[in-house]
């Protein structure tokens, strides 16, 4: 928590620019952003009409967040222990944030994603691949988490990682990935992210 506030703090608006590939919802439909930061993603979804809801532990993040959609709800929230009662959202959205939690927490973030999404909700996730050049980088914490000079830890995902993150008992869903090239002085560098939509499945029946 401590990285990210003062991240928040010292640099402002971390995240810039217009959301891109975020599915896009039905107007009123109720949307969760975890680690919605200073609001880049929410404000994309809000213009959509959709009834959106963010959280962040960053205070810092949050008020730049409110400042750019004044009329959208934010908690304080950490997405291992989310503050809402079971199946309150009807879709949820986390663009790296998971990544940046240990193994063990990452299995209590899904499991919390599952927990407040309404059965057949939907889930878009987002993530650094194994395969971007920055995977490496670092002070190694665990197998593909390295810790940045900025104080926060990222986690490469593999997609058998993703797959079984998201389990086929509670949810269906598919992968894919999205390679670019990113050129710095002359010299080209690989970057990738997994993405996947996932719908929770309804194990009173198994849909």
């Amino acid at each position: 928590m401590e990285a990210w506030e003062n991240n928040y703090r010292q640099r402002g608006a971390l995240w810039q620019g217009a959301a891109t590939g975020i599915p896009s919802f039905p107007p009123g439909t109720q949307v969760l952003e975890t680690g919605c930061g200073n609001g880049k993603t929410l404000a994309t979804i809000f213009q959509s009409g959709c009834d959106v809801t963010g959280i962040d532990i960053a205070a810092s993040a949050l008020r730049l967040a409110q400042d750019t959609i004044p009329t959208a709800r934010f908690v304080q929230a950490d997405i291992r222990s989310l503050p809402f009662c079971d199946a309150t959202f009807d879709a949820a959205i986390a663009v790296h944030i998971i990544g940046a939690l240990s193994e063990q927490d990452r299995l209590r973030a899904a499991a919390e994603l599952h927990r407040v999404l309404v059965p057949k909700g939907t889930l878009f996730f987002r993530e650094f691949s194994v395969s971007d050049f920055r995977c490496g980088k670092g002070k190694l914490t665990e197998q593909n988490s390295f810790l940045r000079g900025d104080g926060v830890m990222t986690h490469y995902f593999t997609p058998h990682e993703i797959t079984s993150l998201f389990s086929e008992e509670k949810w269906m869903g598919a992968i894919q990935a999205n390679r670019w090239e990113m050129r710095v002085r002359g010299t080209r560098y690989p970057r990738e992210v997994l993405s996947g939509i996932f719908q929770k499945i309804n194990q009173k029946d198994g849909r």
